[in-house]
């Protein structure tokens, strides 16, 4: 009797091991989506085609990635001209989204105050 007990416990402690062991090695194979690791200050001139906020979890920094023809540039946020990017790419999607409905002029009215 008491040895079955014991066989029983000795069971339970190998089953959470192995889950333990498991679980992290699963964790470890999880595909990862590739991240901006550094920024670069130089002004993208490429026409974009999209923007996202990419925020900071190491290894990854806090960036703003550009999506352009020619690929993606993770540019530091706090760049004055990386602002003005990004509020002019907003005020033109915005204006294509909301400004093709006739029934909201005054939506074209706010957002040229933005920008202004």
């Amino acid at each position: 009797m008491e040895t079955r007990r014991i066989l029983m416990r000795s069971l339970a402690v190998a089953v959470v091991i192995t889950s333990v062991i498991w679980i992290t090695t699963a964790e470890d194979q999880k595909v990862r989506k590739p991240c901006c690791t550094k920024v670069s200050t130089a002004n993208v001139t490429d026409p974009i085609i999209n923007i996202r906020l990419q925020r900071k979890s190491l290894p990854c920094v806090k960036a703003v990635i550009f999506k352009t023809e020619q690929g993606e540039f993770c540019s530091d946020p706090r760049q004055r001209w990386v602002k003005e990017k990004v509020k002019q790419f907003l005020f033109y999607t915005e204006k294509e989204k909301f400004c093709s409905d006739p029934k909201a002029p005054w939506i074209q009215n706010s957002l040229q105050k933005i920008v202004d």
